[in-house]
């Protein structure tokens, strides 16, 4: 017995978010794939009314969700959130900017403290606002083609979706040297890095899809036991370059960082050095405070952080790190950057912490009701 419901916002004749009840399973499928599934304002929203429509409705024990690639379902999961709409929005001083971030990240919030088993997919890419909408699921499920990140200092912006808080619980300071540099994992890695917990082959995500949508399960548990038994069994072992990773990315500024890797001489620590001096001086400075304090702090509390962060870095419009780096990858693609520094170097010691300070008070902040 199914129970479609299909949900759409559409650009052209896209059908944006597809969701349907079908059996004892809530489904939700991601369908922009000529833009990898990155997220608008409309498929937030989206979003959430399925989620909470799942989450009121008996009939519902656990949610699944995935993207569709451009050859039909799996292919890609999330590239992140919509960063064109981020700089058009940002120079038109258009509010609906501020509607996004504070409404993704009440999403993100959403699915961490979600009553019932939800199940992530994350098949391919899976970045920024796909690791916000699969972090705080209750199985993460990776592939042999998965490609995760956290590249936002490569535009001047920060680990945001709770990055802070998942990727502050990495083991050791992986969390800081995958925010700082940006740099891609793949699906085995993931895991090693408390970022996904099994591996399901590309080529039985479909039958392992069809199977939960027809077997009569007792419970949402029982779901999440029957897919635990699905995963390939791997041999232990450590995240590649754990000892020099925690060496070098556990010293306390992107100065001493930059310069141990230097020391090191390895591949490792060249492409890491590389892929930092890339990215955007201030926000490398940003990025390793930011997840040092959430290590201690709560979703919520890191969640209101963070839109503290995204509010500075976008409320200077055309003078915006973010938005500069936004138009030299995206906009007029000549990967060019114009930092407003040259080097972590010239980062002044007082520049990075005015990103913490709140332009709210604690009653009026837009995430004051997250607990």
């Amino acid at each position: 017995m199914s129970d479609v419901n299909m949900s759409s916002a559409p650009i052209g004749s896209e059908v944006l978010v597809l969701h349907e009840i079908v059996g004892r399973v809530g489904c939700i499928s991601l369908n922009r794939p000529k833009a990898l599934n990155a997220l608008t304002l409309d498929m937030v929203r989206l979003l959430t009314n399925a989620l909470l429509e799942f989450q009121n409705n008996p009939q519902v024990l656990a949610v699944l969700v995935r993207g569709h690639g451009k050859e039909g379902p799996f292919g890609h999961f999330c590239a992140g959130g919509d960063i064109r709409f981020f700089h058009q929005a940002a120079l038109a001083g258009d509010s609906s900017l501020a509607d996004f971030f504070t409404e993704e990240y009440a999403l993100n919030h959403l699915i961490h403290t979600y009553t019932k088993p939800y199940i992530a997919f994350m098949d391919g890419v899976v970045m920024g606002g796909g690791m916000g909408i699969s972090q705080g699921a209750s199985v993460r499920i990776v592939t042999e083609k998965t490609q995760m990140a956290m590249p936002e200092t490569h535009i001047g912006l920060f680990p945001d979706v709770g990055g802070g808080y998942f990727l502050s619980r990495c083991p050791g300071s992986l969390g800081e040297y995958l925010g700082l540099t940006g740099q891609k994992i793949n699906g085995h890695q993931a895991i090693l890095a408390g970022l996904a917990d099994g591996l399901i082959e590309t080529q039985r995500l479909a039958l392992i899809w069809k199977t939960l949508l027809s077997t009569p399960f007792e419970s949402g548990e029982a779901v999440e036991r029957w897919l635990q038994s699905q995963f390939t069994k791997f041999e232990p072992s450590q995240f590649p370059d754990k000892a020099a990773i925690d060496r070098c990315f556990s010293l306390s500024s992107p100065l001493e960082i930059s310069l141990a890797l230097q020391q090191e001489n390895t591949t490792w620590a060249t492409q890491a050095l590389t892929s930092l001096n890339k990215a955007s001086p201030l926000m490398v400075y940003v990025v390793l405070a930011q997840i040092r304090k959430a290590r201690s702090m709560g979703l919520a509390d890191d969640l209101r952080m963070e839109r503290d962060l995204v509010h500075h870095c976008f409320h200077l419009r055309a003078k915006s790190e973010t938005v500069e780096g936004i138009r030299a990858l995206a906009i007029d693609k000549d990967h060019q950057p114009q930092w407003s520094h040259a080097h972590i170097s010239n980062v002044k010691a007082d520049e990075w912490p005015l990103f913490f300070q709140s332009p709210w008070a604690p009653e009026a902040h837009p995430l004051h009701h997250l607990v």
